[in-house]
């Protein structure tokens, strides 16, 4: 049975650079300044020959009221109760602060494994600060360089006394299983477990203050991301994995994004760049607005984006629930959405409310019905009668004279689907009948909303041999050039 370990400590101790290094990937944000870190973030950790579950936690704070900061903490004090061991990592070259024995009181009452590390250890300067750590009372602290991998070695032989226990605690627990012997004495065959399937990829998307980490909150039961008032709350990309409604589910949270020109702050570069890789990762992207000033510029570049990568794409409109005349702002959403996202037409678009949970039933079925039309396949021949179909009801073009045939179309992928139509001088096709190709496909195929790639080749593309000069064959041309016998 894998133990969870979870990092703690004040701010800017550098548990996020720890996180990093024991997942093997730059997962979190790391920066100079404090207070980074706001959610939790789980990864996989690698020490060794040792796996476990690690959590990078918010700096712990001495707020206690509703501040952020106070939330910041209730969000860390839940993950140490959640962990199996905690890691108190303080900064060695600081020393040991006031704060730091506050929380070390709170770590004695609450973790039944807690090990002290001090972190920035490197040189003679940490050696103070790692001599102060033993009045803490949490045993010798194990010094680290989070940032250089100096100590991971003293931290594997702290854990793995507890590896081994969590290991003989599962051998213990384990359920007896009864083999059935049939009469020629093989095992008999039982019920095969189905495997389970690979989850949904989904990313939620937004301008700051939409509610994004609200909605993922009352999808996944609990509270575990850091909401408020306060606009720009979320930083990290933080993924969670849950059971939505039987469909297996990795949901990604992520920072909101504003307009290029407002974003100055070298860290909310970060988290905007966190978010953008999210949306590449992702399988279909839920792009969320605010019901009061739904489709704002900054919300038609977001969707565009997700577009422009490939993704399925889901527009969800939250905070329904201050709506007051339902029925006329429907109508006009879904004008707004056909004007000004035409590259997205028929995308589902659904209303939600992240604080009442209404509307979330609307949103998986979206999200499963994007995923099929993302993943739609048309069969070759279908497609080439529907290809004859259209050329026959509006042929092509003939710029300058030179008339465009529409020969073959393919489908060579899906996620997103992409066809491929060999036809005459494709450089000449005007972008105008591409689109009524790309639109014919969308309504013919059923394929609303999911975004299309269309490439036109002509057929001497698949020529190998096409501008190669013709060449007599080496043995032909030596047998030309020999004499004849005489006799």
């Amino acid at each position: 049975m894998s133990f969870t370990l979870a990092i703690v400590g004040r701010p800017n101790v550098g548990k996020s650079t720890l996180f990093n290094r024991l997942v093997g990937k730059r997962l979190a944000l790391v920066d100079d300044q404090p207070g980074v870190t706001r959610d939790l973030r789980e990864g996989e950790a690698r020490l060794g020959d040792l796996r476990f579950t690690v959590i990078d936690t918010a700096g712990l704070e001495e707020a206690t009221d509703d501040s952020l900061q106070g939330r910041m903490r209730r969000l860390t004090e839940r993950a140490v109760d959640m962990a199996d061991v905690c890691l108190f990592m303080i900064d060695a070259r600081a020393g040991v602060l006031p704060s730091d024995e506050v929380f070390a009181d709170i770590l004695r009452r609450r973790s039944a494994h807690v090990i002290l590390a001090a972190n920035k250890a490197e040189g003679a300067a940490a050696d103070a600060g790692v001599l102060e750590a033993y009045g803490l009372g949490l045993g010798e602290p194990i010094r680290l360089s989070a940032e250089h991998g100096e100590g991971l070695a003293e931290l594997l032989a702290v854990l793995m006394p507890i590896a081994d226990e969590y290991a003989r605690r599962e051998a213990e627990n384990a359920p007896e299983t009864d083999v059935d012997v049939d009469e020629e004495g093989d095992e008999a065959e039982g019920p095969r477990v189905p495997t389970r399937e690979k989850p949904l990829q989904v990313a939620v998307v937004g301008r700051p203050n939409a509610g994004k980490s609200t909605l993922i909150n009352a999808l996944i039961g609990e509270e575990k991301m850091l909401t408020g008032p306060e606009a720009g709350i979320t930083r990290d990309a933080i993924s969670t994995q849950f059971d939505w409604e039987g469909l297996p589910t990795r949901i990604w949270d992520t920072a909101g994004m504003r307009k290029k020109a407002k974003v100055q702050e070298k860290l909310e570069r970060l988290s905007v760049s966190d978010a953008l890789r999210a949306v590449k990762f992702a399988e279909v992207v839920v792009v969320l607005l605010d019901v009061e000033i739904p489709f704002e510029q900054q919300d038609l570049r977001i969707a565009d984006l997700a577009e422009r990568e490939g993704r399925a794409v889901v527009v969800a409109v939250n905070k329904w629930d201050l709506e007051g005349e339902k029925q006329d702002k429907l109508r006009e959403l879904k004008e707004e959405f056909a004007r000004l996202l035409p590259q997205l037409k028929g995308a589902p678009l659904v209303t939600v409310s992240a604080r009442t949970g209404r509307g979330l039933d609307r949103l998986r079925g979206a999200v499963i019905r994007a995923h099929e039309v993302w993943n739609r396949r048309v069969p070759t021949a279908q497609l080439n009668r529907w290809l004859a179909g259209m050329v026959e009801a509006h042929p092509p073009p003939a710029p300058g004279g030179k008339r465009i045939k529409l020969r073959y179309m393919t489908q060579v992928k899906t996620r997103p689907p992409g066809f491929v139509a060999m036809c005459s001088h494709p450089e000449k096709l005007p972008d105008s009948y591409r689109r009524y190709l790309i639109n014919g496909l969308r309504e013919d195929f059923d394929m609303p909303g999911t975004p299309i790639r269309l490439t036109l080749r002509s057929q001497a593309d698949k020529n190998p041999y096409k501008g190669k000069k013709k060449s007599t064959p080496s043995r032909l041309r030596k047998h030309l050039g020999k004499k004849p016998h005489s006799d």
